[in-house]
């Protein structure tokens, strides 16, 4: 009987495993990114945000891994999937119940009431011959997976999100900065040129294109203030807060520019949640498959119960009336109308369609890389050229206010200065904070190390 028990155990676990067992699609990587920058350093396991040198910075995504509801909703998706696995792993085991029963009749007023009482514990046990439970458990494990997988992606966008947003806030104090210094500066002409208009020394031209200037800074103003409360609104949604204020730390002018990650196509493959979690669901599709395919087969089901039965409440687990049952069945389809066929072609086309998907995934990492690597380039470069040309328009203004101050330059002349002066100040602040979000790009396209890192934050 021992033996049998043990034979009846092993069955599910040695019998054949219909359908497709998974093998890792074969990839091409490219051999190295077209745009790979020189310098570039392998930072890409660390916390790279502390590279900004910025603790506010630190702290508001500690905040967010901490407290950002699409995190904790993330997190939730996995515990379901983990209870599925659980719920679909159980069918391999034999299910164990219990009950009860209270029977009563009655057939003529001599004989009286006639009672029964019974109690039988039960047992069924479907034999997995065919792999049909496994293979669910397999899509289910890879499913569970794919979860966690997306968990982490959701950390990546998270972090990344909270430092584009954060250096863009900032980006935008400095605008406001730069607008508030200039109209304050465009209101100190325009009462200038007020004053010498009364007493006949400049003319109302003069006066009006002062105050174009003057009006063209002040409507600047309210906007970067608009841009602003809206950037602080996203930015608390970001760290599970209501939308308000944001604490403030280094200005964009002081923010460090992180170190670039060092990294060949194939690291991107290991790195990426997204690829990892298209390939687990890829696993669970090619599963899927093997647990169709089984239903072309028989299935065995053992069910059994055992009990006492008794017409004595009070003697019913003494009683030594016995009750027990058994039986075996075995059920396969003979005709289905196509219905198993339907389905084994379904999960076939699930397949297809998640192998398509892991390989999109993979040409659109090595894509982000490349476009993250050569914006970062560019956007250094048009930096540069920026700042010349902010430093020549400052000093084309300041030569030609001290030109009409000397009566050699008409006021035309500082009023086509500065007007090439405040749109470029603007710019320049505007180009710094991109190429800022472009080194976070990179980290976030890279998907390093860095988010297991950031994983352990979230608890």
């Amino acid at each position: 009987m021992r033996r049998l028990a043990m034979v009846l155990i092993a069955l599910p676990l040695a019998g054949c495993l219909v359908g497709p067992n998974y093998q890792r699609p074969t990839v091409t990587p490219p051999p190295a990114f077209r745009f790979e920058v020189a310098e570039a350093r392998d930072t890409a396991n660390t916390a790279w945000w502390t590279q900004f040198g910025d603790p506010v910075l630190d702290r508001l995504i500690d905040e967010a891994l901490a407290h950002n509801l699409d995190v904790k909703i993330a997190a939730a998706n996995v515990e379901q999937a983990a209870a599925v696995l659980t719920q679909a792993r159980a069918s391999l085991y034999p299910q164990a119940s219990y009950g009860g029963g209270l029977a009563g009749s009655r057939e003529s007023e001599k004989t009286g009431s006639i009672y029964s009482y019974q109690a039988l514990a039960g047992a069924s046990w479907e034999l997995d011959l065919w792999g049909r439970v496994r293979r669910l458990t397999e899509a289910a494990r890879a499913q569970v997976l794919a979860s966690e997988e997306g968990r982490l992606g959701v950390v990546l966008s998270l972090v990344a999100a909270v430092a584009n947003s954060y250096v863009q806030l900032r980006a935008l104090d400095g605008q406001l900065v730069i607008a508030t210094r200039t109209k304050e500066t465009y209101a100190e002409s325009v009462r200038l040129f007020e004053l010498q208009f009364q007493y006949g020394v400049q003319s109302r031209m003069t006066v009006e294109q002062a105050r174009t200037q003057y009006e063209t800074a002040a409507a600047a103003v309210p906007a970067i203030e608009s841009a602003i409360a809206q950037t602080e609104n996203a930015l608390s949604i970001l760290l599970g807060r209501n939308p308000g204020s944001v604490l403030r730390g280094e200005s964009i002018t002081t923010l460090v520019l992180p170190d670039v990650p060092a990294g060949v196509p194939s690291d991107v493959l290991e790195r990426r949640p997204d690829i990892r979690q298209a390939e687990q669901q890829l696993i669970a599709a090619n599963a899927e498959i093997g647990a169709a395919r089984a239903l072309y087969y028989p299935t065995i089901s053992l069910t059994g119960a055992l009990g006492v039965v008794s017409t004595d409440l009070a003697r019913l687990f003494g009683s030594p009336s016995g009750a027990w049952s058994y039986q075996g069945s075995v059920t396969g389809p003979i005709f289905t109308a196509g219905a198993i066929k339907g389905q084994v072609r379904q999960t076939e086309a699930v397949r297809d369609a998640a192998l398509l998907n892991y390989q999109a995934a993979i040409q659109s990492a090595f894509a982000d890389v490349d476009n993250a690597l050569v914006s970062r380039a560019k956007l250094a470069d048009q930096l540069a050229a920026q700042r010349r040309l902010v430093e020549a328009s400052r000093k084309y203004s300041e030569l030609a206010r001290l030109q009409f101050e000397g009566g050699v330059a008409p006021y035309m002349t500082v009023l086509q200065a500065e007007q090439q002066l405040f749109p470029a100040e603007l710019d320049e602040v505007q180009l710094r904070a991109s190429l800022l979000t472009a080194i976070v790009n990179i980290y976030k396209a890279m998907g390093g190390g860095w988010v297991l890192e950031a994983e352990h934050r979230t608890r």
